[in-house]
Order: C-alpha cells, then structure tokens, then sequence
C-alpha cells in the first residue's frame, strides 16, 4: 500500500500553505483551550440536501422504469392497432364471427369497411405530419432560420416521397396480403438503405479503428435484408411478389440523411453529407409535411386501382363508411356424413347469410389509440435519451417491440382460435386480426419463413447499433438526438431507432463549414507541435468567479464567501480525482475568485476601510462553518496596484481568491465599471494578450466563463454545475441565469418573496420559452467569454454615460443592459429554474422604493432599446421573432398602462365596498394620488417615502375590504362571471405553479401581502420612479460621508439657498436665519416658528474645526510606526525582488528613495519640512495600506510589467475617474429633469386618456356595452296564474375594458402554458444531472464504469475532510452529545481538540492523502467507514489500484527521462570532446 501513495511534494499536494507554524493563532496557549465551534446550520443545509438527492435518485429510478414501461408499450399497442387496420383491408376476407350464440358465423369485409379503415391509416400517418408542420410553422415564426437552396430542398423532398410512397405501398397493399405474424416481422426488414449509406460513407480513421471489419458487417446486414425479401418476395405472387421489395427499398430511403458523413470515402456520400440541412430543416418542412400527406394518400387511390376498385369511392362513400353500416356474415355448418343424419334435407346444408351493423365507436377508438400511443413512444423515448437512460429506456425499450408485439399477439390469437368469443368485451364481433391458420411453430418456421426474421433481426440490430452506446450530452436538443424533426406514426418503433443521430454533428450557421474545417486543420498542425494534452486542457471550463462588494455588512460577506470555500471544496475534490486516479469527470472545471471592493479605503488616508477588514475577518468564519472545524489561512499576499491594491488568498482547496481593493481616487468605482475592470482583465489581458495560436484562444474564450456575484449571495456548486450544463448544451448562449431567492425578514421580504417567485414561475419561463430572457442578474449569473469579447458587448459596455438616456439604461441597469448587447448580437440568454441561489433583499420600505426607484426606468428604457431596433435584432437573433416582440410590446402597454388600471381598479374597488357612486370614488382616489405628485415634485426623498408609506398602509385596508366585496360581487354576478373567471384563472394559475415547484410553495402565501399591496407597487412606486427619474445616484447601502469644514459650509449654503427659494419670501424681511423656541413644520414646505431668535453664524467654528482636523492627522501621522523601505524589513517574496530589479519603474523609484532617506536622522533633527516630504509613500511601492495589522502580515508582491502596463493603459482608456464639471453637471441635471418632464407627461397623458374612457363607457354600460354569454339570470313573472313571462339578465360589459382584461388573460395563459414547458425541461435537467450508481453507462467521454467514478468522488469528499475522524466514524454528532451532561468528559476533549488541531494538514489535498493512506492501511477502518456499504469498499478498492497504476507509470516515465538525460549528458560530454561538427549552414556554431 506504501507503493501508491507517493512522498513527492507534488503527491502530497505540497506548496499550498493555509496555517503559518510560527504564527501565534495557529497554536493555542494552555489558559485558551475553550472553543467555538462553527454552527451547526452548515451541516443542516447538507443533510436537507442529501434528502433532496436521495428523493431525486428515486426519481430517477422511477423515471427509468415508467420511460421503459411507456416507450415499449407505446411501441407494441401502435403497431398492434397498425396490424389489426392493415388486416381489414384484405379483399374478400373471413373473419370469425362472434354473436353471443353457440353457432359458426364468419362476417366478410365489405368495400365500405376497407374504405373507412384505409382512411384511418391516412389519419393516423398525417398526425404527425401535421405536428411538423406547426412545429416548423412555429420555429419559421419564432425563430430565424435560413432559406434552403434548391439542394437542400429537393433532395430532403426526394428521398421523404419516396418515404411516404413507400410506406403507403407497404400497409395498403402488403400488409394487407400477409397475416399478422408476417407482417410484424417484416417492419424489421426496413433498413436495407441505411445498410447501404453506412457502408459507402464508413471511412478509416486511424490504423487501428477496424474499418475493414465494420464495413464487412456493414454489407453483410444489407446481404441479409436481401437475401430476407428474395425469399418472402418468391413466396409471392402476382404484384405483391415486385412490390414487397420495392416498399422495404422505398421506406427505408426516410432514413438516408442519419447515415451519410461529411468525410465519407465516396463523393457521393460526401456530397450529401455536407449539405447541412439543420438551419433550414424547418422551411423545407412547411411544404415537405403536407406533400407527405398527398403523397401517401396518392398510394391510397393507387392500392384502390390495383385491387380493381374506382379510387373516387373514397370520397363518395366516405360519411357512410364512419357511420353505422351493413356487415353480412354467414352461419357455417360442418360436413357431416349422411349416414349419420338421414333425415336432413339438402337446403339445410348450405350457409345462411344474416347481416349486422358495424361500430363507428371502434375505428374511433382505434385512431385515437394508436396516435396516442406512437406519441407516447415518442416523448418517452426522446425524454430518456435528453436524461441520459437511453440503453435501457429508449434502446432495449425500441428493440423488444417487434418480438414482445408477436408474443402479445400470437397470444390474442391462440385464445380467439379456441373461443371465438374470448375477446367480445375488447373487440367488436367482426373485428380481429388476421391471425395464422394451423400449427404456429411450423408455420413460424417453414411456411412463415421465421429464419428470414432471425436474419432481419440481426441486420437490423447492427445498422441500429449506434443507439447502444450513445455520445450523450446531458439536455441535448432535439435537432441534435435526432435528424428528422418528428417520428413516423406508423412504424414509430423503427423510426425512433434509425432517426437517432449516430455521429454528434456540430450545428453550422452558412458558411461556417469551410472555417470549421481550417480550424480542425490548424489543430492537427498544432497537435503535431505541441503536447495532446494542452489542447484537452482548452476543453475544460475555466470559471472565474467575480463578486462586486461595497459597503456589504458582515453577515452578507460571510454568505458569500461561503458559497466560495464551497466551490473550493468541490473544485478539490474532482482535481483530486482527476489527478491520483485519472477520473474523467464530465464536470470537472477551473476555478478562479476576484472579488473586486469598490471605495475600498478611507477619505482620511491610504488606509482600508471597516468594510475590507470585516472581510478579512469574515474569510476564516466562513471557511470554519463550510469546513466545520477551525481553520487557519496563510495571510495574504499583497500586492500594490495602480487602482489601489491586491490581496491574494490560498484557499484550502487550491484554488485562488483575490480581492481588488479599488481606490475611487485612481479607478473609476459603481459595479458597472468593477464589471469593465474583471472584464478587460480576465478575458483581454489573461487571455487575449497570451501566446498561443488564434484557434486556442478561440477554443479558451468559448470555454471560459464569468460568474457575475453580487457581495451577499449564497449557492451551492450544484447550482453553478447547472449552468455551466447549458452553456455545454448550446454554443450559441451568451449567458445563462438561476432561481434567485429573496432572503430576510419582514413584510417587504414577504412581498419579494412571492414577487421573485411569480415573476421567475411565470414572466422568466416563458421569456426562455418563446424567445430570450431579457435579463440575468448580476448577483448569480454565468457570462461566456467569447459572447462578452463579441463587438458591440464589452467595448460598448464601457460606454460613458453622455446623454440622459443613458443615466438611466446604463448606470441604473447594467445587468439588464449588458444581456441586452448579448440579444443585439445574436446570442441567447437562458434561465435555469433548478440552479438556487439566495440573496438579501431590502428590509425596508424605503430602501425597497429606492432600489425599484432605479429598476423601473432602466428595464423600460433596455426594453424600448429593445423594440426600437427590432427588426435588426430579429434579423441577427435566431431566437428572437416577430410574435415574442409582440409579446414584449404587450406587457409594455401593459406596464405603461399599470397605474390607469390600478386606478380603475380602485374605482371599482371602493364601489364594491363601500356602496360609493362612481363619480365621488373617483374623486376620492383621485386626492391621495394627487398630493402623492404633489410631494413628488417639492419634497426630498426622504418625504416621498414617508408619505408613500402612509398611503400603501392605508390602500392595504382598502384591498382588505376589497376582499369582502369581490366575494359579495362573486355572489350576486355569479362564478361565470368575468371577475369571477378572472379571479379563478389567477389564483388557480399561482397555485398551480406552486405546487409545480413543491420546494417554493411556502411562497404562495404570502401573496396576501402582494395582493394587498398592489396598488402601492403598480400605482405609487411608479409614480415615485418616474417623479425621481431624474436622480440617478444609486440609493442603496448608501453611507454618511465623512464631514469636512467644505462640506459643512456646503450645507450652510444649501440650506440658505433653500430658504430663499420657494416660500423663501415669507421670513425675508427679518434679514437672517432664526430658529424658535417651539417650531413645527409639515413636509419642508413650511414651517411655524414661536419665540424666535437670530442664529449666529458658525463659520468661525468652522474654521476652528478645520485646524483641529489638520492637527489630528498631523498627530495620527507620528503616532503612526514607519512603514518606509529603509525603516522596516517587510517581507517581500522573491519574484517581487526579481520584478522590482527587473522593472525600469521600480529602479527609478529606488534610487529616488535611497537619495530621499540618507541620513534620516540628521533631517529628522534639522529640517522637519523634508522629512515630512521623504516619509511621503509611493501608492505603487508602500502604500499605507501594506502595514495595516488587520491584514495580516502577508508577502509584499509587485505586479509584473506586462501587466503593470495593462492596467495602466486600460485605465488611461476607460476607467480614469470621471473629472468633476460643474457646468456639465449642471447641463446633465437640466436634461434628466426634462426628461422626467417628458416621461411624466407621456404617462400621464396616456394613463388620464385610459381612465377617463373606461370611466366614461362603465358610466354608459346601459348603452354601449357588450353582452356576457355566460352566467344570466332569469326573472319569472306569473300572469294570472297561467302565463309566465321570461327576462334574461346578462351583465354588460363596457368594450374597452373588456379588450384589456381579454388582453391580460391572454397573456396569462401564454405564460402559464410556457411555465409548464419551462417545468419539464426543468425536471428533466435535474434527472439528466442525477446519476445512479448503477445505471449510469450514458455518459459521453466517460470511462467505462461511471458508477466507479461518481462513487469514487464521493469518497474523495470523504477523505478530504479537514475535520479528523472522519473515517473513524466520528463526526459532528460527537459534538452535540445528547443525554446526562456530568458524563462528558469535557477537559479530555479539549486536549484531543488541541492536539488535533495542531497535527491538522495544511490543506484538502495533503488531508486526502493522509486520510486515504491511513485508510488504506487499516481494513478495520474500512470496515467502519464501509459499514454496510459494499459497493463504496468495491470502488475503494478499485481506487487504490489504479492510483498504485498510476504511480508505477509515473515511475516508469521518470526513470525513462532520467535514463535519457543521462545518455545525453554523456553524449553532450562526447561531442565537446571532439569539438562542433554541424554541417547543416543554418546550424553552424562559430569557435570562440
């Protein structure tokens, strides 16, 4: 066991310190043994998820199991009802005959029965034609796609009529003249083209991939179809002998496009191989699924004209052959000697004829079972390859359906041949197939030719074997499982197996297949010079994490740097898989974390703030509560930088944690420009700016990726693995967002939870559904490299606000702006339902104001840039359309629209309630909303809020009442009512989805606090958005900035320039500022003042106060120790030597400060003025932030010079902070105000004209109104006692009303059927991400048992464990002993704890090696830790042996290399012995 584990430092994991002996903290004094152990919430939120995990694997069993049971039920009950069709088509057939009557009937098929069964098969095939075309109808619409050329066209054309010819040939003429057993056999002869393709388009790839043998059974399947029809085609006769060959040619030729290859030997083949029909699939099938249609119904009136009937039958007897028709069948009697029976007479040994009426119910029944059931088979099938359980539910499933359809059938018949009357209950009397007569085994194996059927099994079983060993991509789409867009309804089993693609084909727009070819080309060249490996490294997802802070408190960056040691972990544990025991994760990746800090140091100097020290401190809390134990990370390395500065962290894992501390005096600071910065830095300077060839970078940017972090979220790396899903799925997205969970407490959280959960449920579903989603967070969303490298998206994003629109689109919005410069160049936004992140949400009323104040005008104004460049857009992005813009425009009028409703609403609302005439509930409304602008355009904010407060209070009573009187209304209008429909159709829609999301339910109620605050949020907030539009400062976690004597006299200033403005005249005259004794104000606006008296001016206190704040940085100064290069050895590492020497900056630098602190002590003494100069700091050298204590005493670095120059060229060009103009500013303030005067007067304008019209036509409902169909009353009035009088009372309706609620139901039922769309694509994505342990031989570029692998990696997280005892059994529940508190032996735990502590590893890497070799050496500690568990000891085993491969191969190449090293030092010591003696003239060495 010694013999796999290794000693190296590369082994063990060495080099990546997290604990410094010879700090203080690292060991505990003996009076500080007492811990504090992390919470337990950590591990809580583990075990839930475990749970979950455990539910899901069982739903993926389960999933298993029923896709199995579906897809071949599916199959077997299609061609089960497909061969009882076929069988009533046979021209003069007997059928069996049962009457309920102990007598021998045979009923005869009439032309009227064959008419109506032969155009059930027609309906049956054109069903899904028919879903072809509204699928194609519906991507040509909401997608762009490409117009065919004539190749693409005609050919696809040729090869599906002959298709749909043959297949009318096969169940209109041969079907029909076999029985059933024959012809289920013979829909496994349908491949013979396939056969063929595959041969001429199998090409040698390598040496040693048994190209000879593969195209040896590739002709030997098509010999064997052959030689199958050759016998079965002799058998027959008449037209049936020539037209059973040509049907299986003819129908086999559908498939011909799975089976052609790109690189295929003949030209022919290669031809059609590169025609690449997928952009433009769609056009070609708006007209090829309807020609599919006439032309199987062309070999209908063809099989009519070859049986002798007149094809126009079909029509004219087509409504009698669905209505109830004549059935004549006879009595038959058997032949009986006449000595037995010598007084019957001769008549009485003939038939009687008597006659029956047929069931129109059965041919009903039997098309609709058979549509269903294909279908069924269909999506079953196509779920279990998207989930990645192909090999048992979708192949095995396919390849049983033709012997379990004989075995159910031979069956059926075995039972009707002894009773006639068996299956009376399930068939009609004259219904059956046409089940073989006689002895079946020698009629299966002489007469029926079962042999042929073995050989057809087999030929078909290889030309299908492709679905065996899928390449599976977890999710893939459609057009990439399978080559034609849907299936064949009448052979649904054998369509399914041949459609399924076998060569994973990159999806090319025009034009793009020469490219490919020249970067396939280049790569060859590349492999040939460079190692294998790098360019499988190119492949690996490469994330970096980058997380924008600012003044998050210190719970929010605990939350987040949780979710970091996490990713960490996880990261650690698929590196160490990957790197001792060669696991090929699938979703192994790179990782990488920048937290970028804005207005990181404080005003008063070069020092951090209190918001980066709670982050130093708050990164070992995390880690500990991730960890569960105390851990201990090195200090960071600091390094000095032209935006401010750079701590870097080892985290335990491995991976790198920087955080840029920005200095808003040298970088521009706001989120918008922290994105510009990890931009330019990650994707421009680390990638663009590297020497490697184009082809790699292009590979490298494509397979990079940015997650966007805001400072407060919390996720776990499942959530990150499901993003990173979709981006594999399609090369086409740009970015790709999760569920964003609200978290806090109160009523405004309450409202935000039920807001994110409806408008992620429904609004973010269908948006993915039908088009684009129009914006991925910033907070938790994964952003591709290449999309953010594109023109028109990184470059403009680092656009500089200009223009009034701009404040708004750009700084207000940058999330939703950036995904809209990803729609404008082509690319997709998508949105994962299963991918959870959770992150803090405002508590407050007005912090909550204040952030919407920003996200309303910034999402209309990204929306109309949107829309006003439509059609360029649709033209650039495939999958935005003419309907999903339109879809946009109507939730625009909707929104702009809001606040008119709202108020309608209201209206309505206090009519219902309270009994108010229309006109005086219109004027009550119209007050609150009134003084509401009112306040907006003369208060401050910090009015508007309050004020906006009082009335959502008091509008939250109103919705109470409200409440009371829609179900009065519900009462007395009846349930059929609009608003009683309506109400239904809302609530009902919200229940629905959430019990669609079962783990979200619990935000169901609090949609009584939405509900009750609607008016506040539609009427109010938008109000207050609009009246503040002109404010673009960023409102949230704002601080109170330091006071200085300029900002002081500032606010004098201001506020005696408010006192002269407006209503400034009232105290005029007493020629200064006074104050009272007793004032009281209202709102700013005025204020009553008793007992007045003057107010000195304070300027001289100002000034006073300014010297004392000069004389307390002057003291702060020389109370501080010295932290120059001469006074201090700080510790530098030796690459930041080597960079400072190297560096012409640094040596200009240095010799400047040696010349300034000569002889310090005599400047010290004699000029005090030059000391103050020389102490005076570089930023780039020693800033003063280097020596903060709490940042621990970390390695001083230096950036190198390429990428010194890169940040200071980068920031020359975008990111230098924006020098302060008055009179621009001033410009800019006057321009947003006048477009909030604009904005304001649009929607009121807009809104005052919607009101007033629904005001005026609900005034006028007795005459301009429309008639509700549903729910009248009646009155009855009696007349004498006799006549009764009748009058309907229906509800009118004003029109306009009715349009916009006809409007929003539309809408709502677009996006209920999207969410449910949405929800399965979800839940298969949860299933395709779940592996089970064993039954997980799916997976694409996998080893062979990936049941090994993923249990491997769970032992991996096992064993790296920083915490001890792991594999000893104990855990946290040591911890939390429950029981007699005196019998704990506390003090012995503190000394196990101490000294577990102090013998820890350094990181997850050497834990694992320690842990694994202690494990490995100790069967009784397998046996704990394996306990019951055989299959976890199995792949413990199984690890062990391959990592001891692993390491004898190592050995071996090592000894190689030192072998080889040491023959070439022998030989470099033999030819400088015999001197040079090159003779190539490029290579020749002069002699010294």
């Amino acid at each position: 066991m010694e013999q796999f584990l290794g000693d190296s430092e590369d082994e063990d994991g060495g080099g990546i310190p997290l604990q410094r002996d010879s700090t203080a903290r690292a060991l505990r004094k003996g009076w500080d043994k007492a811990e504090l152990l992390p919470p337990d919430g950590e591990t809580q939120a583990f075990e839930a998820e475990a749970s979950y995990d455990l539910f899901i694997k069982i739903l993926k069993i389960l999933a298993y199991l029923i896709s199995f049971g579906l897809t071949l039920a599916g199959a077997v009950v299609s061609k089960g009802i497909l061969l009882l069709m076929t069988s009533q088509l046979k021209v003069g057939r007997q059928v069996p005959f049962c009457n309920g009557k102990k007598r021998n009937l045979e009923a005869r098929i009439e032309i009227l029965e064959r008419i109506v069964w032969s155009w059930a098969i027609l309906f049956a095939f054109a069903f899904p034609e028919i879903l072809t075309f509204f699928r194609s109808l519906r991507i040509w619409m909401f997608k762009q796609t490409h117009r065919p050329t004539l190749l693409q066209f005609f050919i696809p054309v040729f090869f599906q009529t002959c298709h749909s010819l043959g297949l009318s040939l096969l169940v209109y003429i041969i079907l029909p003249s076999m029985d059933v057993v024959r012809g289920a056999m013979f829909t496994n002869s349908l491949s013979l083209v396939p056969a063929l393709f595959s041969l001429l388009s199998r090409r040698r790839v390598s040496e040693s991939d048994n190209w000879l043998i593969l195209s040896g059974m590739d002709g030997l399947s098509m010999v064997l179809m052959i030689a199958g029809l050759s016998v079965w085609a002799i058998s027959k006769e008449g037209t049936e002998a020539w037209v059973l060959p040509l049907a299986a040619l003819l129908v086999s030729a559908g498939w011909w496009e799975n089976y052609v290859e790109r690189g295929a030997i003949f030209k022919p083949m290669r031809f059609l191989g590169k025609l690449e029909l997928t952009h433009n699939r769609y056009q070609t099938y708006l007209f090829l699924s309807l020609w599919k249609i006439v032309v199987f119904f062309g070999g209908l009136c063809l099989s009519f004209w070859v049986s002798g009937d007149n094809p126009s039958i079909l029509f004219s007897d087509f409504y009698d052959s669905f209505y109830r028709h004549p059935i004549r069948f006879s009595e038959v009697r058997p032949l009986i000697s006449n000595d037995s029976l010598p007084m019957i007479t001769g008549d009485e040994l003939y038939e009687q004829e008597h006659e029956g009426r047929s069931s129109p119910a059965a041919v009903h029944y039997a098309i609709v079972l058979q549509v269903l059931t294909a279908l069924l088979a269909y999506l079953s099938g196509k779920f279990a390859c998207k989930i990645g359980i192909q090999s048992f539910s979708f192949a095995l499933a396919l390849s049983l359906s033709v012997p379990v359809s004989l075995f159910t059938i031979v069956t059926f018949c075995g039972f009707r041949e002894e009773n006639v009357c068996y299956w009376q209950d399930l068939f009609p009397g004259y219904l059956f197939w046409d089940c073989p007569k006689g002895s079946f085994v020698q009629n299966f194996l002489i007469d029926q030719h079962g042999w042929v059927w073995v050989l057809w099994i087999l030929a078909h079983a290889w030309t299908s074997i492709h679905v065996w060993s899928p390449k599976f991509k977890r999710l893939e789409l459609g057009e990439i499982l399978f080559v034609e867009p849907m299936y064949s309804s009448l052979l649904v089993d054998q369509s399914l197996l041949l459609n399924r693609r076998r060569i994973e084909l990159p999806i090319y727009s025009n034009g793009e297949e020469e490219e490919e070819e020249e970067n396939v080309k280049a790569y060859k060249e590349l492999r040939s010079a460079e190692d294998p490996s790098l360019l499988e490294e190119d492949n690996i997802p490469k994330i970096y994490a980058c997380a924008t802070m600012w003044h998050e408190i210190k719970s929010e960056m605990k939350e987040m740097l949780k979710s970091v040691f996490r990713m960490d972990e996880d990261q650690a544990a698929r590196r160490i898989g990957r790197k001792y025991f060669a696991v090929m994760d699938p979703d192994y990746y790179e990782l990488e974390t920048h937290i970028f800090f804005d207005d990181a140091f404080t005003k008063k100097s070069n020092a951090v703030n209190v918001y980066v020290k709670d982050l130093v401190e708050s990164l070992e809390d995390a880690g500990n509560q991730v960890h569960e134990t105390e851990i201990h990370l090195a200090p960071p390395k600091k390094f000095p930088t032209p935006y401010g500065g750079r701590l870097e962290w080892t985290l335990p894992g491995g991976t790198k944690l920087f955080v840029h501390l920005k200095d808003k005096t040298l970088i521009r600071h706001k989120k918008r420009w922290s994105q510009v910065m990890y931009m330019y830095y990650l994707l421009g300077h680390r990638l663009l700016e590297r020497e490697i060839p184009v082809s790699r970078k292009e590979r490298l940017a494509e397979n990079t990726f940015i997650l966007a972090l805001d400072g407060d979220i919390d996720f776990k790396p499942g959530a990150v693995h499901l993003l990173v899903d979709l981006m594999r799925k399609n090369k086409n997205l740009g970015a790709a967002c999760g569920r964003i969970h609200p978290i806090g407490s109160g009523l405004m959280v309450w409202y935000q939870k039920f807001e994110y959960a409806i408008g992620h449920w429904f609004q973010k579903a269908t948006e993915h559904v039908i088009g684009c989603v129009l914006c991925s967070p910033g907070c938790f969303s994964l952003f591709r490299g290449k999309a953010l490298l594109d023109k028109n998206v990184m470059a403009k994003y680092t656009t500089t606000a200009t223009e009034p629109r701009h404040y708004v689109q750009y700084d207000q919005g940058e999330d939703r702006w950036l995904c809209t410069l990803l729609l404008q160049q082509g690319y997709r936004v998508e949105y994962s339902a299963a991918s959870d992140a959770l992150t803090h949400c405002p508590e407050q009323f007005g912090e909550f104001f204040t952030q919407r104040r920003r996200w309303v005008p910034s999402t209309m104004a990204n929306i109309f840039d949107l829309l006003q460049d439509y059609k360029r857009t649709i033209r650039t992005n495939p999958d935005i359309s003419y309907p999903y813009v339109g879809y946009q425009m109507m939730l625009m009028v909707g929104s702009i629209l809001g606040p008119g409703t709202i108020f309608l609403m209201l209206i309505g609302a206090f009519n219902a309630a309270f009994r108010i005439p229309n006109f005086d509930c219109f004027l009550w409304n119209i007050v609150p909303v009134a003084l509401f602008i009112f306040v907006c355009f003369f208060t401050e904010s910090d009015t508007q809020l309050m004020v906006a407060q009082i009335l959502s209070a008091g509008y939250a009573l109103i919705m109470v009442a409200v409440v009371v009187a829609l179900l009065m209304q519900i009462q007395d209008d009846g349930i059929l009512a609009p608003s009683s429909l309506f109400l239904f159709l809302v609530a009902g829609s919200f229940v629905i989805a959430g019990i669609l999301h079962p783990l979200e339910f619990d935000c169901l109620p609090h949609g009584l606090v939405y509900y009750i605050t609607i008016p506040s949020m539609y009427l109010l907030l938008i109000i207050y958005s609009l009246m503040n539009l002109h404010v673009v400062s960023w409102g949230t976690r704002e601080v109170v900035e330091e006071e200085t004597p300029d900002k002081v006299v500032a606010v004098e200033i201001k506020e005696e320039q408010k006192n002269n403005g407006l209503l400034g005249f009232l105290n005029s005259k007493s020629g200064g500022k006074k104050e009272g004794s007793f004032e009281l104000s209202f709102a700013g606006l005025f204020k009553l003042m008793c007992c007045t008296k003057p107010v000195e001016e304070k300027y001289e206190l100002v000034q006073i106060a300014s010297s004392l704040t000069d004389i307390s940085k002057r003291l702060d100064s020389m109370e501080r120790p010295s932290g120059s290069m001469l006074g201090e050895q700080r510790r530098f590492s030796s690459a930041a030597g080597l960079r400072m020497a190297e560096s012409p900056f640094f040596q200009t630098i240095e010799e400047e400060t040696v010349e300034e602190f000569e002889d310090k002590d005599s400047l010290h003494s004699e000029h005090p003025k030059i000391l103050e100069q020389v102490e005076k700091r570089n930023y780039l050298v020693n800033p003063e932030w280097i020596d903060d204590p709490d940042l621990k005493d970390g390695q001083v670095d230096f950036l190198t010079g390429q990428e010194l120059t890169f940040w200071r060229e980068m920031m020359d060009k975008y990111l230098l902070p924006l020098m302060k103009d008055a009179k621009k500013e001033m410009k800019d303030t006057e321009e947003l105000i006048e477009l909030r005067n604009k904005s304001i007067f649009f929607f009121f304008m807009v809104n005052a004209v919607f009101v007033v019209a629904i005001f005026l036509l609900q005034n006028q409902k007795e005459t301009i109104y429309i008639t509700w169909p549903l729910g009248s009353t009646y009155n009855m009035t009696y007349s004498g006692g006799t006549l009764i009088y009748l009058q309907e009372n229906s509800l009118h309706l004003e029109p306009i009303g009715v349009m916009f609620v006809g409007v929003f139901a539309i809408i709502l039922s677009i996006q209920f059927i999207c969410m449910l769309i949405h929800r399965f694509g979800t839940f298969s994505h949860i299933l395709a991400s779940t592996l089970i342990d064993f039954c997980s031989r799916d997976v694409e570029v996998v080893a062979k048992d990936m049941a090994f692998e993923k249990e491997g990696l769970a032992i991996i997280r096992t064993l790296q464990k920083l915490k001890k005892g792991q594999g000893e059994g104990k855990g946290r529940k040591s911890r939390t002993t429950v029981g007699d508190v005196a019998r704990r032996k506390t003090i012995q735990a503190l000394e196990e704890r101490n000294q577990e502590l102090h013998q820890r590893p350094a990181n997850i890497e050497t834990a694992f090696n320690l842990a694994f070799k202690e494990l490995a050496q100790s069967p009784d500690k397998q046996d704990k830790l394996f306990r019951g568990e055989r299959e976890a000891r199995v792949t413990f085993q199984q690890l062990a042996r391959r990592r001891s491969t692993l390491v004898d191969r190592r050995t071996s190449t090592m000894g190689e290399r030192m072998r080889g090293s040491v023959g070439e030092r022998s030989n470099s010591e033999e030819r400088q012995r015999q001197g040079p003696t090159f003779t190539n003239p490029i290579f020749r060495m002069e002699e010294p």
